[in-house]
């Protein structure tokens, strides 16, 4: 297994430093410093040893969708490039809670309750990541064992003035709300996980600037050549607007089944298209920005670089055949204009068939709200056996019916 491994990485790193770079800056938000990365990579090869990266989570909300997968994915192209991962799970600092945004404290969450959602984060992550060139390891393993005296020193290192830079911080001290001393430890905790581990990069959202710029400070501090902060820009959702989030409904899960995820990624505007390319797929640079250039000139049409695009996000997380199978659907349901094949039954009884078809679509769970429910039949989106329905009052649904919802949602009526 050792012999076998070195070869991999001897081979790996005939990988030029020149083409890592453009790799690892693939849609980067920042790099601090590219100075910095090159003179690693270009030692990792001389040395035949793989850099260690690192990535704290938060085990505090565990499921993933494509938003969190960002710095996965990133990961995994380096992992692709020979070096290797270390996912810190927070169980320790998960115990305070990173302040990062919030406006007041956190609350503290059980060692139960963070050792649950671990075990819920490590089973999602190797959907993305290469399972053999990663370890996970619990930051309680060395900050349980720090005594009083270390954390005093650990405390020296940094000044109230530092962390007051901080902009949650600073608008909660402005705005005399309470700072609780312990949330002061968390950015030092985290920093003290890349000294713990010698990494040589960190990677994490530009909201995560501070804690990471922090690791590089400490590693100073104990002697040790800093790490690479990785900044990664914050993906937005299928609407476009705001960053992908669960509670706003804008998310694409990795978890979710392959025909939603290429369905919304159908939805999303075409303008992000690029942007999902770079930060959600693996997709070589130099294609992206083949892409780019095409669909900036107007040589093909949006919609099918999306199909390319919904068909590789399907082949990452489900294979390539279910990928293969998701597209044909899609051309046989928007070019072809035939109706899918394996089509969910809802069913229902004979006392909801009675009900107009805005409180239908709404008490099924096919829209949020009857508001939503009537917006959607009003612009067109709801059709009933491949017809468009104009006037919802005048449609009685019956056993066997199909209806769509939108472009890529079928229901067939079941009569129970």
């Amino acid at each position: 297994m050792r012999k076998s491994r070195l070869v991999e990485l001897n081979f790996i790193n005939m990988i030029s430093v020149e083409e890592q770079i453009k790799i690892i800056s693939k849609g980067a938000d920042e790099i601090i410093s590219l100075v910095d990365l090159r003179q690693k990579l270009e030692k990792s090869i001389k040395e035949n040893k793989p850099l260690v990266i690192k990535l704290g989570l938060d085990p505090s909300a565990p499921d993933i969708h494509l938003g969190h997968a960002v710095v996965l994915r990133k990961i995994r192209q380096m992992q692709e490039l020979g070096h290797e991962a270390v996912i810190v799970l927070g169980d320790f600092t998960g115990m305070i809670g990173d302040p990062t945004g919030k406006s007041k404290t956190r609350k503290q969450l059980s060692k139960a309750q963070v050792i649950e959602n671990a075990k819920t984060y490590e089973e999602q992550i190797f959907k993305i990541l290469d399972r053999e060139k990663t370890k996970v390891r619990f930051n309680s393993e060395w900050l349980s064992k720090l005594n009083f005296e270390d954390v005093l020193n650990l405390a020296a290192k940094s000044t109230v003035a530092r962390m007051l830079e901080r902009d949650d911080f600073k608008k909660r001290f402005e705005s005399n709300q309470s700072i609780s001393i312990h949330e002061f430890f968390y950015p030092l905790m985290q920093a003290y996980d890349s000294v713990s581990l010698k990494a040589d990069i960190e990677l994490g959202g530009t909201d995560q600037r501070f804690n990471i710029l922090m690791g590089r400070t400490l590693q100073r501090d104990f002697d040790m050549e800093s790490q690479i902060a990785i900044f990664m820009p914050l993906l937005e959702g299928v609407d476009g607007k705001e960053k992908m989030s669960k509670s706003l409904g804008n998310y694409i899960g990795i978890n979710e089944n392959a025909k939603d995820i290429f369905g919304k990624t159908m939805s999303i505007p075409d303008e992000n298209i690029v942007k999902y390319f770079e930060l959600a797929t693996d997709i070589h640079p130099d294609k992206i920005d083949e892409i780019r250039s095409k669909l900036n000139c107007g040589k093909v049409n949006p919609r099918d670089v999306k199909i390319s695009l919904a068909k590789e996000l399907v082949r990452l997380y489900h294979g390539e055949k279910a990928a293969t199978q998701e597209e044909q659907e899609f051309i046989n349901i928007f070019q072809k204009k035939s109706i899918p094949k394996d089509i969910e039954e809802l069913q229902v009884n004979a006392e909801l068939l009675e009900k107009d078809l805005i409180s239908f679509l709404f008490e099924k769970g096919l829209c949020k709200s009857k508001n939503d429910a009537k917006r959607l039949v009003t612009g067109g989106g709801v059709k009933i056996n491949g017809e468009k329905v104009i006037n919802s009052l005048e449609v009685s649904l019956r056993d066997g019916d199909i209806i769509q919802i939108g472009k890529l949602r079928f229901v067939k009526v079941k009569l129970i």
